[in-house]
């Protein structure tokens, strides 16, 4: 759901980042990751490409055997429609993601394991039908009767061809939707008359009829006809207005493009058009290997020299004397920022630092800083600007040090000096070196 802040796929900022148990999709993402490598096999024949993530593909799909039938409370992707237990929807997602495995497996040359996995997503699938029966219609939730919800996980089931589900269920779901579509779509469930594009597109290919696809689509076509909301395509808006609900132009909105996954010859024929003709799949690069060379306060704490009160203007030379100057280790921040290790509280706007240090003489192959910061920091070397960087992370990364910094850093004693600057939420400071080396 989140992979980093663009351009680097650093790890969750979304909810407060990776450490932050509350705001997680596990049902979710692992269910999609699961899919999407079945449906790549599917195109390619064959799971060489899972080959050498067998291992967490494995652990993924054993998390989904004990969790996924009936969802503990989470977010899935409609996170905006808050935390939900016994999500019937992610629930079918989970149950499709399980029979995928299977389909994997087979690939994978385990027939064993493959039968397991098959078999135990028929059992749920017979249970869902059971549990989430409201007469005529499937539960929002397991323990909500009176309730409903678009379904749009279930058509994976028509993609990867696995028939977990009968046509039967399909069109008593889709014979329901008509008596709750409003006059610019289908809303995601009961709770709130907003929409969301692309998942209604899927919704609307359930069942594979014609009738039932206009059903859904032809007032989403009116939505887009007289929206007063004049942005790129809203793939989330209200469905009694056809105003923008708070999204748009997102990648989402290709989930629209779902039929041609399910209607081979049209698959074929545009996917006939690639002139490239590209095949195999590159490895990926081995991480490399980061020694440290400075040490962060990240283990064990590192005293710098600290104010929040702006200093003199030649606070980055190296002879500046910072005796006045608090004394603290690091890392400097506020309790409960993601990624970090706060051992001195800072609270203020700013805050500015210095530290000495010994750089040890060696072969260095790549000497780049290792920084958690929150927000905008700098950092100088004996008083030569090293680095700029802007917004937040969630945990250390390195950090390239500009070129005439790095021709500074000779074996011997240097100074850091290091200026932070906080506008809202968590905040946190802390630079150390390491020297970045290629794996072998």
């Amino acid at each position: 759901h989140d992979l980093g802040a663009y351009p680097l796929a650093n790890g969750q900022v979304y909810g407060g980042g990776e450490l932050t148990q509350d705001n997680q999709m596990p049902v979710e993402e692992t269910g999609n990751l699961v899919i999407l490598l079945a449906a790549l096999a599917r195109v390619e024949g064959n799971a060489r490409f899972c080959a050498s993530y067998w291992p967490v593909l494995a652990k993924w799909a054993d998390y989904l055997k004990s969790k996924g039938f009936d969802p503990e409370r989470q977010l899935c992707t409609d996170d905006f429609a808050g935390h939900l237990a016994h999500n019937v929807n992610l629930s079918a997602k989970a149950i499709i993601a399980l029979g995928a495995f299977g389909q994997l497996a087979a690939l994978h040359g385990d027939l064993a394991l493959a039968n397991e996995y098959r078999d135990l997503a028929k059992q749920y699938a017979a249970r869902w039908l059971k549990d989430a029966d409201d007469g005529d219609h499937f539960r929002l939730a397991f323990d909500q009767p009176g309730t409903w919800s678009q379904k749009y996980n279930l058509i994976w089931d028509r993609v990867l061809g696995l028939k977990l589900f009968p046509d039967a269920a399909l069109r008593k779901e889709m014979a329901y939707y008509p008596k709750v579509v409003h006059r610019y779509g289908l809303a995601l469930d009961n709770r709130k008359p907003y929409a969301e594009l692309p998942w209604s597109f899927w919704t609307a290919s359930l069942t594979g009829k014609a009738a039932d696809f206009e059903t859904i689509f032809n007032p989403i076509y009116d939505y887009a006809q007289v929206t007063p909301s004049r942005v790129p395509l809203a793939d989330f808006y209200w469905t009694e207005t056809s105003k923008e609900a708070g999204m748009h132009a997102r990648p989402v909105v290709g989930g629209i493009f779902i039929k041609p996954l399910l209607e081979p010859a049209l698959w074929k024929h545009w996917a006939n058009r690639d002139r490239t003709k590209a095949a195999n799949w590159a490895p990926f690069p081995k991480a490399p290997k980061t020694v440290v060379v400075v040490p962060t306060s990240q283990e064990a704490p590192i005293t710098w020299r600290y104010t929040t009160r702006a200093p003199a203007k030649d606070w980055i030379a190296p002879e500046f004397d910072a005796s006045a100057w608090k004394e603290g280790p690091g890392g400097f921040g506020t309790q409960g920022t993601p990624g970090t290790t706060v051992r001195t509280e800072w609270s203020a706007p700013d805050i500015w630092l210095r530290r000495e240090f010994t750089l040890p003489d060696g072969a260095w192959s790549d000497l780049q800083f290792l920084m958690h910061h929150d927000e905008d920091a700098e950092v100088y070397v004996d008083g030569v600007l090293a680095t700029q960087v802007s917004g937040y992370v969630t945990n250390y990364e390195t950090v390239r040090i500009k070129t005439k910094a790095r021709q500074i850093l000779k074996a011997g004693k240097h100074v850091f000096a290091v200026h932070c600057k906080q506008t809202g939420g968590g905040q946190y400071i802390d630079v150390g070196l390491v020297d970045v080396q290629a794996s072998n």
